[in-house]
């Protein structure tokens, strides 16, 4: 049986001016390899290595080009446009890959690569997906504390963002851990903050709170400097403008804002910071 997003080795049956028709071994359906890429040489008989999709007008084609995604895989694919309907990706191959509305996760722009899945719809068309939890491994070699590289696959308000570590295993960052804005897409360096007893990894794009005082600290000090050395943001402020501002949380803020007191960088105030006049060229030292 021919099968569509798979790459197959076939015979090659009998030639046409289109190109070779192409069988499997002992099979009698056949699908047509292209005039302009039959490989120089070939004869009846002969086994061709070949992808199976549909043309533009939905007629089942062979071809030697390799694309990036195969039926059940997973792949970062680019945009190229975008429809109403959904939108059309680059994977190698004369027709771009539709990606329907239903199956995306998350505001998409031309140009941007995301991770997703190819299957088989129910009109028996090629389409790719971006609902892959059901693909992801649980069983990683990663534990708690160990670091972690990833794909971002889908956003959650409620949840968190949703990361394929390695493009292979679940990993997820809670929202109360994500301080950053993140698209499907992006790739984040975490750290395991949780191994589930299902194996699933919960993450956090930051490093243990003592190790994260001093980016935190460059951070503020890097806001201070770009507003002139007073910043509307201090001891009192809301966690939500904190986040906002700072993309950290007001626990981390007040770690690092104490540091960079106790170093005499910074005075605070309930409602904003100001760098210490004689900070000087050691703004960035690392001391801070």
């Amino acid at each position: 049986m021919l099968l569509l997003g798979k790459t197959q080795i076939l015979v090659a049956d009998h030639f046409a001016d289109a190109g070779v028709y192409l069988r499997e071994s002992g099979g009698r359906e056949t699908v047509l390899l292209p005039q302009k890429q039959v490989p120089e040489g070939t004869r009846e008989g002969d086994l061709l290595q070949v992808f199976l999709y549909k043309d533009s007008e939905d007629r089942p084609i062979a071809t030697t080009l390799k694309p990036a995604l195969e039926l059940g895989g997973l792949a970062l694919l680019k945009v190229k446009a975008l429809s109403n309907i959904g939108a059309f990706l680059d994977w190698g191959l004369p027709k771009d890959l539709f990606l329907p509305f239903k199956e995306t996760a998350g505001e998409l722009k031309a140009g941007q690569e995301i991770l997703v899945t190819l299957y088989l719809d129910k009109s028996g068309r090629l389409a790719a997906s971006m609902r892959i939890d059901k693909l992801l491994q649980s069983d990683s070699p990663y534990e708690k504390d160990d670091k972690v590289k990833g794909t971002v696959y889908a956003l959650s308000r409620e949840i968190g963002a949703f990361v394929a570590v390695d493009d292979k295993y679940f990993g997820l960052i809670p929202r109360q851990e994500l301080y950053e804005n993140l698209k499907p897409g992006d790739t984040v360096d975490a750290r395991v903050i949780r191994k589930r007893p299902d194996g699933k990894l919960n993450l956090s794009p930051r490093k243990k709170a003592y190790a994260q005082i001093d980016p935190d600290g460059k951070t503020i000090l890097e806001h201070l400097q770009a507003a002139g050395g007073i910043l509307g943001i201090g001891d009192k402020s809301d966690a939500a403008m904190i986040q906002t501002e700072l993309s950290m949380s007001k626990n981390a803020f007040k770690r690092a804002a104490g540091h960079l007191l106790k170093a005499g960088k910074i005075k605070i105030f309930d409602d904003h910071l100001e760098i210490m006049e004689d900070s000087g060229e050691n703004l960035f030292s690392k001391n801070s």
